[in-house]
């Protein structure tokens, strides 16, 4: 690394002992952890299915550390895609990393951009491995098939889709090369889900280094239980929950499409409420 700045070597110090990889301990525990995943979002089985089976794979495996294929889920508006993916970081203890492929829908955000540019930086995914050093983040990258070409004045390319490919190839991402630190790193441990709403839209190249899964909407009684335990893991009063249970199964409210977003806001509301009561 003597091409580096000496404050780059430094950044890349805490590597120095590694980092850590979230392990599933047994095949009992990915059962338990896929059963409380389950639980929270019974709506989106098929790809907890997938989980459950990677889970058991690592540890039949011996592998050091939980790995599962990149998943691509596919599914209607607000069905809780990423909320789930970000709920299976918390249960294995791993940090989750979110990427709105609509806002940062160039490559240099994910992946960093090499040096020469005025705004050089190391992209998100190495700023997360090295903020908590473990090498099997949960990283989602939202509404992926609306990442466009993005291109320099130039006419250099930076399209996010194309950085993504060597990432979600075994093959490729264990000698992962850093345009920033131009160096290379074993990415090949990160769990990648990629979510959209439309997989039609998206590139053969892409979609065929993903297990693509495809989501159903949720309904309002899913939305009512994910409610109540919501509910209780915030610790709201009981009066709350059920004004927002009425809400949900109100007749005007049923009209419309309802969205996991929707029951979020509700939960974030009430208990804004509650820790802040409004004046009468």
């Amino acid at each position: 690394m003597k091409h580096l700045k000496k404050e780059d070597r430094d950044r890349l110090e805490v590597l120095a002992g590694g980092v850590r990889l979230a392990v599933i301990q047994s095949e009992h525990r990915a059962d338990e952890l896929t059963a409380e995943l389950h639980g929270e979002f019974p709506w989106l089985a098929p790809a907890t299915e997938v989980v459950w089976r990677a889970m058991r794979r690592s540890v039949r495996e011996g592998w050091p550390g939980f790995r599962m294929p990149p998943l691509l889920l596919d599914g209607p508006v607000g069905i809780g895609k990423s909320v789930w993916a970000r709920w299976l970081g918390t249960l294995i203890e791993a940090p989750s990393l979110v990427v709105e492929a609509t806002n940062q829908n160039a490559s240099f955000g994910i992946v960093g951009s090499q040096r020469g540019w005025s705004n050089a930086a190391p992209g998100r995914l190495m700023q997360n491995i090295l903020q908590h050093l473990c090498g099997n983040p949960i990283v989602v990258v939202e509404e992926i098939e609306k990442a466009g070409p993005v291109h320099s004045g130039k006419g250099q390319s930076f399209d996010l889709v194309a950085s993504l490919l060597p990432l979600l190839e075994p093959a490729t991402a264990g000698s992962w090369n850093c345009p920033f630190f131009e160096v290379q790193f074993d990415m090949g441990w990160i769990n990648w889900v990629l979510t959209t709403n439309n997989r039609h839209l998206l590139s053969e190249p892409l979609r065929s280094r993903c297990t693509e899964v495809r989501l159903q909407q949720v309904g309002v009684a899913d939305l009512v239980g994910f409610a109540r335990r919501q509910g209780r893991r915030r610790q709201l009063s009981d009066l709350s929950v059920e004004a927002i249970i009425a809400a949900l199964e109100h007749p005007d409210t049923r009209a419309r499409r309802l969205s996991l977003r929707s029951v979020i806001r509700l939960l974030d509301r009430a208990a804004e409420l509650e820790r802040d009561p409004m004046p009468i």
